[in-house]
């Protein structure tokens, strides 16, 4: 929301909310004066530009002459108040009466004038349109805060002080209609010059403007009250100083006192500042649970669904358009129960146990888009709790949430999968699923898997995916070969590899991984690589051992010592080497140019013992070695090793790595790598060009990996 919103991105909602709230007020006035205004959306022109600024520029002027307790005086800026604020109403006007420096005249009159008595002290004299000018001033300030910049000209314009001594006119101990009034409208401006701006925020926080406000939660005026809230609930958003005074100043007794009003007005502001008091403050949150906000909290939200429920029942449709009747405290309550949910795992079952889920699932079936939204995420936050996963299910939550899986709304779609994935953590519920695939695959023999075949194969390109996709998930690993080789399921899988949709690569990616690991039944990377050819080692002492030795290499300078006999039995190369016409046969020095004396030595290691522990910051050294001596045992390690270091960074280098080299299992394991990981992967430069690249490698993968069968069994 925007920012009285706490997490959900509805900026214009509370924007015009605001500015709405401000002209209903100016309406309820029955001596403000009415203006007739332009009508129409277009641009103004220049000659109504010169009119505004004319009119605009002559209220200016008697705001700046007027500033008395003068009975014609103060009628005067009464007037000029109001057409003031009546022009801005229009957002097109607003540039044009802050460049008339209309401003500084509105704050100027925020305040009352000065006492007609030489001494300052009141005495005994009328006070003519008494709070009304102040008011008017107040609403034509709101109403030019559409922008950061007006904002804050308004604030250096000194408005601040003055709008915070309005909120305290209550002390005059009169409960007038215009002290009311000029209080509430003190208020919301407060808000509209506070929306949005960090740093007025906590200006307003600095000229003790919490305190009063929080006061006024309790005056007896509701119209007050929700202006109070309303502002508290703007200065409280992302700004931990103003959250933390606000609760210092006890306000959370009355919001919880607020949140059982009647008057949907007032609880919908309340559940709006606790939710932001509570959003990114753990303590806070805890503060607000102790005050009891809990319950209330739950009320509202069964009280919509009640009534939804009851209005249903009399008219007698299973299906009603409930959006309009969706109050904005329902939204924020299930918002708030899900932040509450994050506490502790004591307070999700606590919220359980006071009612909530069977409100939180019903609302799940309403119209409004955002109520489903936020009760689709207190759900989500629930079912991290056991308990609560089977309570979900048992009230008949499943179903509803996959439905909203088909929803259009993205967000929404995403807190019922976060809900419905908490749901499958259970461990029944992973039980029957478990059985429930097993089943299938059992069930996918015979004709019915002869039939699918043929859907394969004749079937439009869509039907042919859909159906070697769920055989990828659901068939026994017995006829893979028949259906993804021999009826040319793989080209399908791997064809979705190739296109320009996301959904399809993804669900190409992890059928291609689900099919490999199938393949393989074992974990690749667990996967320790054996020696490849039984024979006897010498063992360690032997390494660069003189006694005995009958060969010496150079290496860097350096002489290492080694036996004939030992490295003719470990590979092809060195068979060639010394039993073939090469000069190395009979030389009793053998220089070494290309490898250094560290990866020389871990090679002959392992020649002499059969295995040798590679560090991963030689490996890629080792490997290359290993390769041009033809080591296939001492390549496996060191494909090993580099595997477990294996990144969406670097897998693309490692898979160019085992190119160079013709290490098949390093290849293996960075293609299943890139399966796992390809809706990440494949946003990376190159990406799609390397898995072009890999599609024969993969191809000869399953194709040497999947077991070969000459018939179906039948059933």
């Amino acid at each position: 929301m925007d920012e009285e919103k706490q997490s959900y991105q509805h900026p214009e909602i509370e924007k015009k909310g605001q500015k709405r709230k401000l002209e209903e007020a100016i309406e309820e006035e029955e001596d403000e004066l009415e203006i007739e205004e332009e009508q129409g959306t277009a641009s103004l022109t220049w000659e109504r530009i010169q009119v505004i600024e004319y009119e605009v520029t002559e209220q200016v002027s008697v705001l700046n002459s007027t500033f008395s307790w003068g009975v014609f005086d103060r009628a005067a800026a009464k007037r000029a108040t109001s057409i003031i604020a009546d022009l801005a109403k229009s957002e097109e006007t607003v540039n044009v009466i802050i460049n008339c420096n209309a401003i500084p005249a509105l704050v100027k009159h925020l305040q009352a004038p000065p006492s007609p008595f030489p001494s300052g002290g009141d005495g005994n004299y009328e006070k003519p349109f008494e709070h009304e000018v102040e008011k008017g001033c107040a609403f034509a300030l709101g109403l030019l805060t559409s922008k950061p910049e007006h904002q804050q000209l308004i604030v250096d314009s000194g408005a601040l002080p003055h709008l915070v001594d309005l909120l305290k006119r209550r002390e005059c101990g009169c409960n007038s209609r215009a002290v009311n009034s000029i209080i509430r409208r003190a208020a919301d401006t407060i808000t509209n010059l506070a929306h949005e701006n960090g740093g007025i925020k906590t200006s307003v926080r600095i000229e003790g403007g919490l305190p009063p406000l929080v006061e006024l939660l309790q005056y007896p005026d509701t119209k007050v009250q929700r202006a109070a809230a309303g502002a508290l609930r703007t200065l409280a958003f992302k700004n931990d100083e103003n959250k933390k005074q606000i609760v210092e100043c006890n306000a959370l007794p009355i919001l919880v006192l607020m949140l059982r009003s009647a008057d949907a007005a007032i609880h919908s502001e309340a559940v709006g500042v606790i939710g932001n008091l509570v959003h990114s403050s753990p303590d806070i949150k805890k503060q607000v649970l102790l005050a009891g906000a809990l319950q209330p909290v739950i009320g509202l939200l069964s009280e919509f669904s009640s009534l939804l429920s009851s209005i249903k029942s009399i008219i007698g449709v299973s299906y009603l358009d409930d959006s309009s009747c969706c109050s904005e405290s329902q939204r924020e309550a299930a918002l708030l129960i899900g932040q509450f949910a994050t506490t502790d795992s004591d307070c999700k079952v606590h919220i359980v146990q006071r009612g909530a889920l069977q409100p939180l699932i019903a609302t799940l079936q309403s119209t409004d888009l955002q109520l489903k939204e936020m009760s689709a995420f207190a759900l989500g936050r629930l079912a991290q709790d056991t308990h609560n996963q089977a309570g979900i299910v048992y009230n008949g939550g499943f179903f509803p949430l996959l439905k909203l899986l088909d929803s259009k709304n993205g967000p929404l779609q995403h807190n019922a999968a976060f809900a419905l994935y908490g749901l499958a953590d259970n461990e029944a519920t992973k039980d029957c699923i478990a059985k429930t695939l097993k089943r299938l695959e059992e069930k996918i023999h015979g004709q019915v898997l002869s039939h699918l075949i043929y859907l394969m194969r004749v079937e439009d390109k869509v039907v042919q995916r859909r159906v070697a996709l769920a055989l990828a998930h659901l068939c026994s690993p017995n006829y893979l070969r028949e259906i993804f080789i021999d009826n040319n399921g793989l080209e399908l899988l791997l064809g979705l590899l190739g296109t320009t949709s996301v959904k399809h690569q993804r669900d190409g990616s992890l059928a291609l991984y689900s099919l490999a690991n199938k393949a393989t039944l074992l974990s690749p990377i667990d996967a320790a690589p054996t020696s490849p050819t039984t024979q006897v080692y010498l063992g360690i002492p032997f390494v660069n051992n003189a006694t005995d030795s009958d060969v010496t290499f150079l290496v860097e300078g350096t002489r290492f010592y080694a036996h004939r006999s030992t490295l003719l039995a470990s590979s092809d190369i060195f068979r060639a080497m010394f039993d073939g016409g090469y000069r190395e046969k009979d030389a009793r020095a053998v220089e070494i140019p290309n490898i250094r004396l560290e990866i020389f030595e871990l090679m002959m290691r392992y020649i002499y013992t059969g295995s040798v522990d590679v560090p991963i910051d030689i490996a890629e050294d080792l490997l290359r070695a290993a390769d041009q001596y033809l080591l296939e045992g001492l390549k496996r390690l060191c494909e090993n090793t580099i595997a477990q270091h294996i990144s969406l960074d670097n897998v693309s280098s490692m898979y160019e790595l085992s190119e160079a080299f013709n290490a098949l299992s390093l290849r293996h394991l960075c293609i299943l790598f890139i399966l796992q990981n390809f809706e990440k992967w494949i946003r990376r430069p190159g990406s799609f060009h390397l898995i072009k690249r890999a599609v024969p490698e993969i191809c000869g993968f399953f194709s040497r990996s999947l077991p070969k069968r000459n018939h179906f069994p039948q059933e």
